[in-house]
């Protein structure tokens, strides 16, 4: 009898596909919408309390110095109570990925509560990781009360990472894509384009709407015209952008890895970065890099910067994330890029404010290789004036930082090269291990 009702349903289908099209939009827009209101309350609640802590750490110059207590307080939490949480964002990839992650529900306050103490005592980190792990966790935790398949519980975690991504950014289109652009590299799953849509849309809104979340308004107020030299210009500095994505991304996961050897105790490791960061800030006497950074944003878009501030926000985010402190990268990677941007212009003599919104989202686009979502931001942020410089800016940082990226876990779906040969599904963990056989194997062919 069941396999009669399952055939008469099949057969209407086939002669009416409409009705299937207009049920997987009815369910996705709703399982969307939900996991938005979800991520957008969750993303709501950490920028007003990031806000907070932030505002206590300038009034309180002294909270720096128990930077390394946060730290180490934060990593026995993670070491206790953390389990499979403590990979992060990797978690959530391999989930989609592959199936049969579990993302625990617990991930969710623990990295809140780990990324405003972070800021609390000034480590330097962003917010991007810790808006995307709430709504992935969230996301499965909704999933399996629903009860649905193994299939469109991967299809809900990337609207956990559409809906985290879009809300804390203020910017729903560009946390559509980068939801489904993050995944693997070079490829997107248009079967998750709405309930992502969905998803980022609502969150922006209850997080804007709703709890009155305030973003950061950027602007640029002139875009010079097109031209052979302008445009010789622009290449030049993105192919910089994308090796400074690479740089930044290789360098925090070398600290991890040298943290990790030198001191087995998490707890410890955190301590030892809190304290170098410490160090750090009197050594270049000042603390314009310890936070968010934002301030730095303005004025790179504005006044100007230090040539340097660039190296140093690299720097200071490096350490404090590979000493385990938890905290996103993409907030830090705009800071960087549009400082890097105003420093380069002086050099290729180019309007500074013009280059630092290229380098905002260039740099982005290369440490995550999600160059559509980076240039879609940057008409949601920057207006669509200076489109044409965006677009060229994303994808030459995007070829230009290699198989490299944040997120070790990130699939390479197709290579950036045809001259290079990458295994299907292979991750750029995975990459990396391949090239590491590689350099032996020639040394001992030599």
């Amino acid at each position: 009898m069941m396999n009669e009702q399952n055939g008469r349903r099949g057969r209407l289908l086939y002669r009416f596909p409409h009705i299937a099209y207009l049920g997987s939009f009815i369910k996705w827009l709703v399982l969307g919408s939900i996991v938005g209101v979800l991520a957008g309350s969750a993303s709501a609640l950490f920028l007003h309390s990031l806000d907070y802590m932030t505002q206590q750490r300038l009034s309180h110059p002294w909270l720096l110095f128990l930077l390394p207590v946060g730290g180490a307080l934060v990593s026995y939490l993670y070491m206790k109570l953390g389990g499979s949480s403590s990979r992060g964002n990797n978690l959530i990839l391999e989930g989609i990925q592959k199936g049969g992650e579990t993302i625990p529900l617990r991930m969710a306050p623990l990295v809140l509560f780990g990324t405003l103490v972070t800021h609390l005592f000034g480590g330097s980190a962003g917010r991007e990781g810790t808006a995307v792990q709430m709504g992935g966790s969230l996301a499965e935790w909704f999933g399996k009360m629903i009860k649905i398949d193994a299939v469109d519980l991967r299809i809900l975690l990337m609207c956990g990472i559409s809906g985290g991504f879009g809300s804390v950014f203020g910017t729903p289109l560009a946390g559509t894509i980068f939801g489904l652009e993050v995944i693997a590299i070079g490829m997107i799953s248009y079967r998750a384009l709405i309930p992502c849509f969905a998803a980022s849309f609502i969150a922006d809104v209850v997080a804007t709407h709703l709890w009155s979340v305030h973003h950061t308004s950027y602007s640029v107020d002139f875009i010079p015209a097109l031209s052979v030299m302008v445009l010789l210009k622009v290449l030049l500095a993105s192919v910089i952008f994308g090796l400074t994505g690479l740089c930044f991304s290789e360098l925090t996961h070398f600290l991890k890895r040298m943290f990790t050897r030198l001191i087995k105790n998490p707890v410890l490791k955190s301590a030892v970065g809190g304290l170098v960061i410490i160090a750090l800030v009197y050594i270049v006497g000042s603390r314009d890099y310890l936070g968010l950074g934002i301030p730095l944003i303005t004025s790179s878009l504005t006044d100007g910067v230090s040539p340097f501030a660039f190296f140093w926000k690299l720097l200071f985010t490096s350490i404090t994330l590979g000493s385990g402190f938890q905290g996103g990268e993409v907030t830090p990677l705009f800071v960087i890029g549009s400082t890097l941007g105003h420093s380069l212009a002086s050099l290729l003599h180019i309007y500074g404010p013009f280059l630092a919104a290229l380098g905002f989202i260039a740099v982005f686009s290369g440490a995550t290789s999600t160059p559509i979502a980076c240039f879609i931001m940057g008409i949601e942020i920057f207006g669509s004036e200076g489109a044409l410089y965006m677009f060229i800016a994303c994808i030459v940082s995007y070829l230009f930082s290699g198989h490299t990226g944040i997120y070790s876990s990130q699939q390479i779906g197709i290579s950036k090269s045809g001259l290079l040969h990458v295994d299907a599904g292979a991750s750029l963990e995975d990459w990396k291990q391949t090239k590491k056989k590689v350099r032996e194997s020639s040394k001992n062919n030599e």
